[in-house]
């Protein structure tokens, strides 16, 4: 199909005016009527009502613009892969991040990237309770967990190693565990709505972090609400290692059963629709935050 017609289509439908559709592309306008009736010719139906006074878009027309414009989507997503037709970044982004993550490695570096793609905005949705990226109409998304959802394709931005870890005043006071089996005698930290988590030992042992089975006395759903309780010595929390490599370094933190990782498979991705098409704003972030923060994340390098 001739993308060069449906460009002078869905400029016309825009404008409701074939001859400024064609300037627009460097048509004359009799040249821009031939295209337009070529098109119609091949989609066997009239996609513009025209008369002397004005051009209209037909009922057909209507119901065809949208595959139209989803083909130039495509067409351009195609060319920037290949690293040709340049097309410029623009537009507004809406981004859904966890706000825990976002605080401390993204909203920092903003100001690089709107500096960078001065024909960008971003509207960030910032909560460590995901959103549906398909009904929320979100461009993209990070999510620190594995992706099961098969309507979403991602990127890997980083791992996403999970650890035991608990202040050491609460360790002084209700003593360290041992043995996972240890953990049902403690105080654990839930986070709201989250599944036991499994445990992997050096040697391939097997266990669990399961918050509801052992004495939770607090539940939470902000990541860094449930570090700072954690610090306070509310308990032990199982947390991502990019949250509390700061606190393991300065010894406000320390790991508890340091012999087992929660093996959950998770990581940190970039996920988007299948549906959507990669648009120049997408790709230009997605490549930012990997030169930024994937390319050598900040808690396994320092």
């Amino acid at each position: 199909m001739d993308t060069k017609s449906l460009r002078l289509f869905a400029l016309a439908a825009e404008k409701l005016n074939i001859s400024a559709a064609g300037r627009q592309l460097g048509m004359a306008p009799a040249v821009a009527s031939a295209h337009l009736a070529k098109l119609e010719r091949a989609m066997g139906a009239e996609l513009l009502h025209r008369s002397t006074r004005k051009v209209a878009l037909s009922l057909e027309g209507a119901e065809f613009l949208p595959y139209a414009e989803e083909i130039l989507a495509q067409e351009t997503a195609a060319l920037a892969a290949l690293g040709r037709g340049s097309p410029t970044a623009t537009g507004t982004l809406r981004f859904a991040a966890p706000s825990t993550f976002s605080q401390l490695y993204i909203a920092p570096i903003l100001p690089d990237f709107l500096e960078r793609h001065p024909g960008v905005s971003l509207d960030l949705r910032l909560s460590d309770t995901p959103f549906d990226l398909i009904e929320g109409s979100f461009d993209l998304a990070l999510r620190n967990t594995a992706i099961s959802d098969s309507s979403l394709k991602g990127r890997k931005l980083a791992d996403d190693k999970r650890i035991l870890c608990a202040a050491p005043a609460y360790l002084d006071r209700h003593g360290t565990p041992q043995y996972p089996d240890d953990l049902a005698g403690h105080q654990l930290i839930g986070f709201m709505g989250q599944a036991p988590r499994p445990l992997a030992g050096q040697s391939g042992e097997e266990a669990r972090f399961d918050p509801r089975q052992a004495r939770c006395r607090l539940t939470v759903d902000d990541g860094n609400s449930q570090k700072v309780a954690t610090v306070a010595g509310a308990g032990i929390s199982a947390n991502s290692l990019w949250s509390v490599h700061g606190e393991l370094a300065e010894g406000s933190l320390v790991r508890v059963l340091p012999d087992y990782d929660v093996a959950d498979q998770s990581a940190l991705w970039l996920v988007y629709p299948k549906s959507n098409v990669l648009t120049a704003k997408v790709r230009v972030f997605i490549d930012f935050l990997l030169e930024r923060i994937g390319r050598a994340p900040a808690w396994i390098t320092s």
